[in-house]
């Protein structure tokens, strides 16, 4: 799914209005959707049927008050607040405003405090910029102190849609209900932190323009991950399931080896291998079974590369530390390898000090800081567009698939589009959720998967994992790296369900069945 800048959706918009499509009939079927969407998630958390608009003078309040209408219309109790008067409004605004009087709703210039129910902010629309000034700047405190859920209509109030800049007040959004296309602030700077969830209401943009427009990233789906699991035949065995070989570990560090090779596990492959540095035994006897580990001595390159090449796919990074020792085995192994290979944490700072030749089939998955390293950079790293188009131009030098892991994760590879990941939780910013993923990949490889593929596949299976790990624990603080492991069945099953309901159902919007599918199984 594409995603937009506030002036290029706006520019969509216009090209319809140009070929005769008409404004007033987009705000009736975005304040559908709204209204569908807020009814589903009234219903979904068992919550009082009362609703309050927050409405802006601008079109985005129109959007509002349509919505307002069609909830009336379904037994709720609908109040907006407003502070201009309807007669300084958008004239869509204006005429939709009225229609929600005559119909039975209630507007208010000011409030002193939210009851019981969900607001609807409808204040600011993709055009904001700047700060909220008075008096929304106190309605929008008012609203995030209540500890009502808000839902955002397309962006919240007080986000720049463009590019994530908050400059002080802003809607702190329990869910964001995008209309037809995410906007590109959701995903920079601090947008993040205050969309919440995304979910799409599509008000009638044709699909001609939507396939011509030009996007700044795109969003990975559940339908476009689900089309990449791999096949799993009847008759395989251990090493046709997946076959994973692990350059990792050092003394004191076992910890991210070991979750590294379990996530390489789990993620579906047969056979598990470690290299590990001679000499740590006791440290690793409590790895699974299944694990085979083998130690080295740092003058083996030759016997580590023949184990290496063996494999369907490696890993190489975690806990293997900085030594000169190691900076010269990886020196030695690396340029050999011509199996598909991820590189991660310890492997990517030596590689950043001393560059080696990377492997034909390469995925390399930096936090910020690595990133930084990697760049040989001086300054850290802000979140922003130009930040996301040189690691571009890094993947394109590098002939690399380059995973920027964070909230929200990206990723870049040679002449794709950039993607961007929407799951994830908070708690997953704990010790080896990175080590995790770099197994997940690893696994994903050995059974076959380009590294691109490999890459957007893992890393949504990854964050689904995390958001399903913290549903189960009823919170998100205390979330260990292991209890994303331990969702990997789920959320395989999951995917695997949506995909099965894809095909089954070729005609229909994937995106609203993958929706629906994916609230189903959350409840359960």
């Amino acid at each position: 799914m594409k995603v937009m800048s506030a002036k290029a959706m706006a520019e969509l918009e216009a090209q319809a209005f140009q070929q005769g499509y008409r404004e007033e009939d987009f705000m009736e079927k975005a304040g559908q959707g709204i209204a569908r969407v807020t009814h589903e998630f009234v219903q979904q958390h068992q919550l009082t049927p009362q609703i309050w608009l927050l409405c802006g003078k601008g079109n985005n309040g129109g959007d509002a008050f349509v919505a307002g209408c069609y909830l009336l219309e379904q037994g709720y109790l609908v109040t907006a607040i407003q502070p201009e008067a309807l007669e300084r409004c958008s004239e869509l605004c204006q005429q939709n405003g009225y229609r929600f009087l005559n119909q039975g709703g209630k507007i208010l210039a000011q409030i002193d405090r939210f009851s019981s129910g969900v607001i609807l902010d409808g204040l600011f629309g993709t055009g904001f910029r700047g700060q909220l000034n008075p008096p929304y700047d106190a309605l929008v405190q008012a609203a995030d102190q209540s500890g009502l859920p808000i839902l955002a209509i397309d962006i919240p109030s007080g986000l720049n849609g463009s590019t994530g800049q908050i400059e002080r007040d802003v809607i702190q959004a329990t869910m964001t209900i995008f209309l037809e296309l995410p906007k590109m602030g959701f995903f920079l700077k601090d947008g993040w932190n205050v969309v919440g969830k995304l979910q799409p209401v599509h008000f009638g943009l044709p699909a001609s323009f939507v396939d011509q427009a030009q996007a700044s990233f795109e969003l990975l789906t559940l339908p476009k991950v689900a089309s990449l699991l791999p096949v799993i035949k009847r008759n395989r065995h251990k090493y046709q399931a997946g076959y994973v070989v692990g350059l990792a570990g050092s003394p004191s560090m076992p910890g991210a080896a070991l979750l590294s090779s379990l996530a390489a596990f789990r993620g579906g492959s047969g056979m598990v291998k470690l290299l590990y540095p001679k000499g740590m035994e006791a440290e690793l006897s409590a790895s699974p079974y299944e694990l085979i580990k083998i130690p080295y001595m740092y003058d083996q390159s030759q016997e580590v590369s023949q184990l290496m090449q063996k494999a369907g796919a490696t890993f190489v990074g975690p806990g293997l530390g900085h030594s000169a020792q190691t900076q010269q085995l990886l020196h030695e192994v690396i340029p050999n390898l011509t199996k598909p290979c991820v590189l991660d944490a310890d492997a990517l700072t030596l590689y950043a000090q001393q560059a080696f030749v990377l492997p034909p089939q390469a995925i390399l998955t930096p936090h910020m800081g690595e990133m930084q390293t990697l760049l040989h950079s001086s300054d850290k790293l802000n979140l922003n567009l130009e930040l996301l188009y040189t690691c571009q131009q890094y993947a394109e030098t590098h002939h690399v698939t380059l995973i920027l892991k964070g909230a929200p994760t990206f990723i870049f590879h040679p002449q794709c589009p950039i993607y961007v990941n929407p799951t994830g939780d908070p708690g997953m910013a704990t010790a080896g959720s990175g080590d995790v993923l770099t197994g997940l990949l690893a696994s994903l490889l050995a059974q076959g998967l380009s590294c691109h593929d490999a890459a957007l596949l893992g890393v949504y299976l990854h964050g689904l994992a995390g958001e399903l790990a913290a549903q189960e624990r009823g919170i998100s603080v205390g979330m260990m790296a292991s209890d994303l492991i331990a969702h990997f069945a789920k959320t395989y099953r999951f995917l695997q369900m949506l995909k099965n309901d894809t095909n089954d159902n070729d005609n229909n919007d994937k995106r609203l069945s993958g929706q629906k599918i994916k609230k189903s199984f959350l409840s359960t």
